[in-house]
């Protein structure tokens, strides 16, 4: 949630140094958007890694379970 509100910053940034013609606020808030993106990116590949190694888990509980029988 809070990448998304640094996206949203960052983009709101970005536009108000558009507007007044500041290009270091404008640079930041490009910063903070894609801060904000990498943030979620990281965020998804954990919850993915994550989710992919309980399911390993879980066929190796298997494996042993069907063995043990």
């Amino acid at each position: 949630m809070a990448e998304k509100f640094d996206q949203l910053k960052g983009k709101a940034k970005e536009a108000a140094g558009k507007v007044t013609g500041d290009k270091k606020t404008e640079t930041e808030g490009k910063a903070e958007n894609l801060g904000g993106k990498i943030k979620e990116a990281v965020n998804d590949l954990k919850d993915s890694a994550e989710g992919a190694i309980e399911g390993v888990k879980e066929s190796l509980s298997k494996d042993k379970d069907e063995e043990n029988k």
